[in-house]
């Protein structure tokens, strides 16, 4: 090794060279020697592919630079008091490949106090324009700012296409007690690969994926992708705007759900479609049928086809399966285009173990805990993240807000809070841990949860979060400011459940457990509910929703007429999983596609009508929707005819307006079925499930009937029916036509 005037000491250049550094700066870059040694400036760089280096000044001289040791270490030193200058680096390899760039050492730190300040605190929530791979100018020079939080890591480094995956080539510095890392890298562009490889307490060294990474390599490899998402155009000005003043509790909400890699799938041997392959397909097909929003299984990265996305890795990254970034962005300004709202699942309740991803981020447990009584799943064998720390209930809130503001997405719906708020979910005594005040609440994530509740419509007006919520926690929609968790509506599993039971009966019993789909109603109004028909119901062994019905091929159809029905009329905006308007029998594979064919067959496609249909006749029909949220919208007819199985109910909007709902739960028909009625007059049949266009018998009432002044039912009106078997039907009340002649 020869020392040709560096003041660095032996020990000083192989730490430059082999590190682990926490301040980089401190030996690389421009530096002024004290006046021992004349004052001089020293440039000094590490690039162990360079035969030779050399320093390119502002007026065009080039000044040559001197290995200083043999793995690339070269310094350049000055004359006494010579002035600092701005700089490039011209870099020359053994095969003659040359290149120019400023050098990375030579810019000043880039994170301000008030960002790791916030971030601290918890309080950063659109950290996502701050940490991570951001591209950005700085002093004239464009490139990327690498930022990370690894407050235990002893170095950070980042390594990528751009560096030969070499650990040793850009180290990053440390900003203190903050615990982030972070470098400026001149001449990088979008679309770079690149991790960070961390030096641990211990001696390991970790290489991890970006967590607020904005693109991901394709699977199974596991770099982050240099991305900017600031270049899309939205053309969606219009829907933002009025969707900024929707009152969702008497907005007609229907939702259809769906896995984006598994719905239709391509016939030339690729395993997905693009985005805009599936848009090309997907929106007329859900706007055809009437569905107000499309609620997608999680998009975001995640390593295993089979956790359906529910496996997150890259919280802000979606999934490169379908395409770019850019793709996504324009997949949904489609969808508003067409009318068609964008809900979004979110799984912020745990993370897979994944080496690349962030389990052991800093070879500590620093978003899980590291107690497994706290920080393991015992579902699903998969992480939990620590929301008691400040920081990871940062990151999450950051994550939700990113796609609100990135995408534009309409709503999140959140997976799996009940395991998030209670502490010894799936746990027996001696598994879990109290909180602090010595119950089963977990006091992190209710603050998490609260806080993006609060924030959402806050930052962004009109979005709507989804709590899949299976537990009777009070208040999930209720305000914050009231005690409440502030989702916006809730999934009602307990009407699920119920529904699906009493659906999945032989009609001969049912007589004996009309009370599971009548109980909902003792709670329909205590909070706002979406009532969820999802794919969870529709997988390993549980059948498809065509699959649970009884009975031969036509009850089976004719259930699920019925069934799709009630869902419709039933108090909650309705949300219908993939496949469920075919009919199909086949529960869902996620490896598999929708068999499309089955519409060539009249019973199918009969269902698909009747889905288009029931949307139709709630959008005609506001009592339907308006007071879905208040239990003046609701009253029973009757729900005590046990012995032939039938209930009704209205469905009361304003003025005056009214839907009355009739439910035949048996296959028996049946003639001259009084029912009382509130007022006098014809009513309007609006929808008959038997009907034969949706493949039924076609036994019906000719369209309308007139009431008689004979009281029914505490009505002082009533109506004669002819009932089809396992049929609904839905009328309207006379005063909505009488309104219409005047």
């Amino acid at each position: 090794m020869t020392r040709i005037g560096t003041v660095l000491t032996a020990g000083e250049m192989d730490l430059a060279v082999n590190g682990p550094m926490a301040d980089p700066f401190f030996i690389l870059g421009m530096h002024r020697t004290g006046p021992e040694n004349g004052g001089r400036l020293e440039i000094r760089s590490f690039c162990p592919l360079a035969e030779r280096m050399q320093i390119s000044c502002p007026d065009g001289k080039v000044l040559p630079m001197q290995r200083i040791h043999p793995d690339g270490l070269f310094a350049w030193i000055s004359a006494p008091d010579m002035d600092a200058f701005t700089y490039t680096l011209l870099i020359e390899t053994p095969e003659g490949i040359s290149w120019e760039t400023r050098d990375p050492y030579s810019f000043l730190p880039q994170l301000g106090e008030i960002d790791l300040h916030l971030l601290g605190e918890g309080k950063h929530f659109r950290l996502y324009n701050v940490l991570g791979a951001r591209i950005r100018e700085v002093d004239g020079c464009l490139g990327v700012l690498f930022s990370v939080w690894a407050p235990n890591a002893t170095g950070v480094r980042v390594i990528g296409s751009f560096n030969d995956w070499d650990r040793r080539r850009h180290p990053m510095r440390s900003r203190g007690d903050s615990g982030i890392w972070e470098l400026f890298i001149p001449d990088i562009s979008r679309g770079d690969l690149y991790k960070y490889s961390i030096d641990t307490q211990s001696g390991g060294v970790l290489d991890k994926t970006d967590p607020f990474g904005l693109r991901s390599e394709f699977r199974p490899a596991t770099a982050s992708v240099v991305e900017d998402l600031a270049g899309f155009h939205w053309t969606d000005e219009k829907w933002m705007r009025e969707r900024s003043s929707a009152e969702y509790d008497r907005s007609r909400i229907s939702i259809y759900e769906f896995h984006p890699t598994s719905w239709k799938r391509p016939s030339d041997g690729r395993d997905y479609f693009s985005w805009d392959e599936l848009g090309d397909s997907l929106l007329p097909w859900v706007s055809g049928l009437g569905f107000t929003h499309i609620e997608l299984l999680p998009v975001m990265e995640h390593p295993f086809d089979g956790s359906w996305g529910y496996q997150t890795l890259g919280y802000f990254s979606p999934t490169s399966r379908l395409g770019t970034p850019d793709d996504f962005q324009r997949f949904v300004d489609r969808c508003h285009a067409d009318g068609i709202g964008v809900i979004l699942d979110w799984a912020p309740a745990h993370f897979p173990s994944d080496p690349a991803g962030l389990a052991g981020f800093d070879g500590t447990c620093l978003y899980e805990h590291s107690d497994p009584r706290q920080g393991l799943h015992p579902d699903w064998g998969t992480l939990i993240f620590n929301y008691d720390r400040n920081e990871v209930r940062n990151f999450l809130i950051a994550s939700g807000l990113f796609w609100l503001d990135k995408y534009h997405i309409d709503g999140l719906r959140v997976d799996a809070v009940a395991s998030m708020l209670y502490l010894d979910y799936s746990r027996s005594d001696g598994q879990w841990l109290p909180n602090r005040d010595g119950g089963r609440e977990n006091l992190g994530a209710m603050e998490m949860l609260r806080t993006l509740n609060s924030l959402a419509p806050m930052e962004f007006p009109g979005v709507m979060t989804f709590a899949e919520e299976s537990t009777a926690w009070p208040g999930v929609t209720a305000p914050v400011n009231e005690g409440g968790l502030g989702f916006t509506f809730k999934w009602n599993m307990g009407w699920m459940n119920d529904t699906l039971r009493f659906f999945s009966r032989e009609s001969i019993h049912r007589k004996h457990h009309l009370g599971e789909i009548t109980f909902s109603l003792l709670y329909a109004f205590s909070e706002r509910f979406i009532l969820p028909l999802s794919h969870d119901e529709m997988v390993h062994g549980k059948a498809s929703l065509q699959g649970k019905m009884p009975g031969d091929k036509w009850r089976r159809f004719a259930n699920l007429r019925l069934l799709l029905a009630y869902q419709w009329t039933h108090p909650g905006k309705q949300l219908l999983f993939m496949g469920s308007e075919l009919g199909q029998f086949e529960e869902w594979d996620h490896d598999s596609s929708l068999k499309w064919e089955l519409l060539e067959y009249g019973e199918h496609r009969g269902i698909a009508d009747l889905v288009r249909d029931l949307n139709a006749v709630a959008e005609a029909a506001p009592p339907l929707y308006l007071l879905d949220a208040s239990p003046e919208g609701f009253r029973w007819i009757d729900f005590s005819d046990t012995d032939s199985t039938i209930i009704s109910f209205r469905r009361i909007g304003f003025n005056g307006e009214e839907v009355i709902c009739v439910f035949n739960l048996t296959p028996i028909p049946r003639e001259n079925y009084s029912l009382g009625v509130p007022l006098a007059g014809s009513y309007t049949e609006l929808l008959n499930t038997d009907a034969s266009a949706y493949g039924g018998s076609g036994l019906g009432n000719l369209g309308c009937v007139e009431s008689v002044p004979e009281g029914r039912h505490g009505l002082p009106n009533s109506i004669s029916l002819t009932l089809p078997p396992l049929s609904a039907l839905l009328f309207r009340t006379p005063t909505v036509d009488s309104q219409k002649q005047d």
